[in-house]
């Protein structure tokens, strides 16, 4: 019955519009103030403390940052002039850049609304002014930033990795094939989509030399993801110190090799970087006190026997876990729900006879659908807030696309070999 009370408590504060930081922190003080007044509130911070004290989660910023410099310094337009190229002529040409170049900067910033709000700002104004209508920009391109986690380097990976003690390297290696499933699948979806809409495509013709050149020009961006997920997974870097190099490229590109940034625009790289930054830390600190709730009142007990009932039918056990974390990513930020809910399921998971890392991926993959997923997703309210749609319509034009991603999970979990092939191959799993 409390863990009841405490999930109705959770969302209606959530859809209320309280910070999910501030709701978090708020629930387990309030417990103690009412029910159990004999735990001192000096746990609170306690617990917000244990959370943070990882040298791993350093490597944030510094994926943060690098996305930003991208941003002042043009990178991401080189990658857009790129893509632009590899598609050629195709029908809803515009449309699947989008997605080509969210796949190129999921591997130089690993963050969802980071790769909505830049790879957005770019295209989704172009995408209308091309007769898209701006629901469908937006819906597009939330639901392809997803991609940007998935792919390595991630910051849910280095978070989850972080809290479940799983490599991260493993993880990185984990994500690289579902990442391009999930564009793929994306970019075929789009493609129906757009011959049966009629929508525009490139009146240029595909040429090899202008594909060259776009690519030399992009050559020197491409390095930050070689340089960063090739540093970790060679065992050459921890994540930390990729993260701090693939910082210090973007801004060697920005500065001295393309010359478009100037001082006053990396301070203020910086500071945006280290704002947002902030905003992850505090919705990660928060999620300490509450999973000691959550302990508290028997709810992970209760999740437990729960799930591990379907564990018999590997069917229906894939199909109430999805279930049950699209539920949770509709109601939970994404963050959140991987510190205090992901070390959990990855534990049931093993469980019912699941790999760790395999688990892993399920819960990045999933929880980072929740970021997109109406009615609070992050994602999903960036993008309408760049095209100016209304929610209601952004929300009815992703749900082909979220159908989509919800079989591609359901694979994840009943196919092992798209999570696992690589890592093993890699040598990170024996």
């Amino acid at each position: 019955m409390e863990s009841i009370l405490l999930l109705a408590c959770l969302i209606t504060l959530v859809l209320l519009g309280a910070p999910i930081g501030f709701t978090l922190i708020l629930l387990p003080v309030a417990y103690i103030l009412l029910f159990d007044p004999g735990v001192p509130l000096n746990l609170i911070p306690t617990q917000m403390f244990d959370v943070l004290d990882s040298v791993t989660l350093t490597a944030i910023p510094f994926f943060m940052l690098t996305g930003e410099l991208m941003s002042t310094g043009k990178i991401t337009d080189r990658l857009v002039e790129l893509s632009a190229r590899i598609i050629g002529r195709m029908r809803g040409s515009l449309a699947q850049v989008n997605i080509l170049v969210s796949m190129f900067f999921a591997g130089m910033n690993g963050s969802v609304v980071a790769d909505t709000a830049t790879v957005g700002s770019l295209l989704i104004p172009a995408m209308k002014l091309r007769g898209y209508e701006p629901e469908y920009a937006a819906a597009l391109t939330s639901v392809s930033a997803t991609i940007g986690g998935i792919i390595p380097p991630s910051i849910a990976m280095v978070i989850l990795a972080n809290a479940g003690g799983i490599s991260v390297g493993a993880l990185f290696a984990a994500g690289i094939i579902p990442g391009l499933l999930i564009g793929l699948t994306l970019m075929i979806m789009t493609y129906v989509i757009a011959v049966k809409r009629n929508y525009e495509r490139s009146e240029e013709d595909f040429s090899w030399i202008a594909l060259g050149k776009a690519f030399l020009n992009a050559s020197f961006a491409l390095v930050i993801p070689v340089v960063l997920v090739g540093s970790v997974m060679g065992g050459i870097a921890g994540v930390v110190e990729a993260g701090a190099i693939t910082a210090c490229v973007a801004l060697a590109l920005g500065a001295f090799v393309y010359k478009t940034v100037t001082w006053k625009s990396v301070v203020q790289a910086f500071i945006r970087a280290f704002r947002t930054s902030a905003i992850v830390f505090i919705i990660l600190s928060a999620a300490g006190p509450f999973s000691w709730l959550l302990t508290i009142l028997g709810a992970i007990n209760l999740l437990s026997e729960w799930l591990l009932s379907y564990a018999d039918t590997p069917i229906l056990f894939a199909t109430v876990l999805v279930l049950f974390i699209y539920f949770i990513g509709m109601v939970m930020d994404a963050g959140a729900n991987i510190i205090v809910l992901g070390p959990v399921l990855i534990h049931i998971c093993v469980q019912a006879g699941y790999p760790a890392e395999q688990a892993a991926m399920i819960m990045v993959i999933g929880f980072l659908f929740g970021t997109v997923t109406p009615p609070i997703g992050v994602a999903y309210f960036t993008a309408a807030a760049v095209a100016r749609a209304t929610l209601e319509s952004v929300a009815v034009s992703m749900l082909p696309y979220l159908v989509a991603l919800f079989f591609l999970l359901f694979a994840v979990i009943l196919v092992p070999p798209i999570t696992m092939w690589l890592p093993t191959a890699w040598g990170f799993i024996r």
